[in-house]
C-alpha cells in the first residue's frame, strides 16, 4: 500500500512539474508572438528605430532561413526539424527525474522548447520568421526573442552537460552506452 501511495505521489509530482514546464513554455512562446506582432505593427516598411544609437536598434526582417539566413526558403525542412527537436524535448522533459538536480535541464529544455514553437508558429502561419532585433555595434544578423531563447539555453545547456552533469546523471534518458557496444 505504501507503495502505490509513493507511486502515486511520484506521478502527482511529475505532472505538477509538467504542468509547470507547460505554463512557462506557454508565457515564453506569447511573449514572442507578440514582440513579433508589434514589430510587424510598428517596424514593418518603416526605417530602422534606433534604441541605443549605433549600437542596438529594431529592424524589421520577414527571414525565409535559418540563423544568418543560412539554408533560405527551406521551410517544410525546418518544421520537419522543430517537430523533431520538439518530441526529442518532450521525451527527455517526461523521463527526467524530479529531483532539484534537473531543474535548470527542465529550465533550459523549456526555453529551447519554446523557441522552436515560436519560430515554427511563423513558419506555419506566415511562410517566414519575423525578425526584428539588430545589434548595430556589432552587425550581428537580425533576430528575435525565440532566437534568443534557443541560442542562450542551447549554449547553457552545452555547458551544464559539460561540466554540471555527470554521464551517469543522464542515464535516464534510456541510452545504456554497455548495450550498444554489445551490439558491435
Amino acid at each position: 500500500m505504501s507503495k502505490l501511495r509513493n507511486s502515486t505521489k511520484e506521478k502527482l509530482k511529475k505532472f505538477g512539474v509538467l504542468s509547470l514546464d507547460a505554463i512557462v513554455m506557454a508565457a515564453l512562446i506569447f511573449i514572442d508572438q507578440y514582440t513579433k506582432n508589434m514589430a510587424v505593427l510598428r517596424l514593418k516598411n518603416q526605417p530602422a528605430f534606433s534604441i541605443i544609437n549605433g549600437v542596438l536598434e529594431f529592424n524589421y526582417l520577414e527571414n525565409t532561413g535559418a540563423a544568418f539566413g543560412m539554408l533560405q526558403n527551406q521551410r517544410i525542412f525546418f518544421i520537419f526539424v522543430e517537430v523533431i527537436v520538439l518530441t526529442v524535448i518532450a521525451y527527455i522533459l517526461y523521463k527526467t527525474p524530479n529531483r532539484k538536480k534537473y531543474k535548470l535541464m527542465h529550465i533550459l529544455l523549456t526555453l529551447i522548447a519554446a523557441g522552436a514553437i515560436g519560430n515554427m508558429i511563423d513558419r506555419v502561419r506566415l511562410n517566414y520568421v519575423v525578425d526584428f532585433i539588430y545589434i548595430a555595434l556589432i552587425h550581428f544578423p537580425i533576430f528575435n526573442m525565440a532566437d534568443i531563447y534557443v541560442t542562450v539555453a542551447t549554449a547553457l545547456l552545452i555547458l551544464a552537460l559539460l561540466f554540471y552533469y555527470k554521464e551517469t546523471d543522464l542515464n535516464f534518458i534510456g541510452f545504456n552506452q554497455k548495450k550498444f557496444r554489445e551490439l558491435k
